[in-house]
């Protein structure tokens, strides 16, 4: 008795079916041996709700190593040996209200403290000046950039730490990070 499939056994590794897909929420798609596609996108804003339908599937699911997709909004996707997708997007994060004030009254207070070398201040006032203009011109904030600051006044290697605004703007960058 022989398999139907004998050739697949003879080059070694079965190469399989594809991937068909209604909607993706993503951007990277990879299909075949070692193939590799990676999204590094900075998204705005998440698209509009499209309703409670599904999108619709492709008739046909594609062959060895291929990919179909209906709908394609961000993600990630890999078919077929050694292939390889990566989602690397960026969503920037809406500034709410309070975290601004409290950004503008923690940069009003910098001025009034003590200076000396290597006490931290210029790494916070850079920081907030950066977060400051950012949500001014966009309304929204890079995580890293909100990551950074938060680190810089919970780390004990800065004066500012001590302020009460500083307390606020850690507490409105860890509710917006939540």
């Amino acid at each position: 008795m022989t398999d139907r499939n004998d050739h697949e056994h003879d080059h070694g590794t079965r190469q399989g079916g594809g991937i068909a897909i209604g909607r993706m929420t993503g951007g990277a798609v990879a299909s075949g041996r070692k193939a590799r596609a990676e999204d590094r996108s900075e998204r705005v804003a998440r698209p509009a709700p499209r309703g409670d339908g599904l999108a619709p599937v492709p008739q046909q699911a594609p062959g060895e190593g291929g990919i179909a997709v209906g709908e394609l909004e961000g993600g990630a996707l890999a078919a077929g040996p050694e292939a390889e997708a990566v989602d690397s997007t960026r969503e920037p994060l809406p500034v709410p209200p309070a975290l601004l004030t409290a950004v503008r009254e923690l940069r009003g207070q910098l001025p009034l403290l003590a200076r000396a070398e290597g006490d931290g201040l210029d790494a916070v006032d850079g920081e907030l000046a950066d977060l400051e203009e950012e949500a001014e011109r966009t309304g929204r904030a890079d995580r890293g950039r909100l990551e950074r600051l938060r680190s810089l006044l919970t780390g004990g290697a800065t004066v500012a730490a001590g302020l009460a605004s500083a307390l606020a703007v850690v507490q409105a960058i860890s509710q917006l990070l939540a």
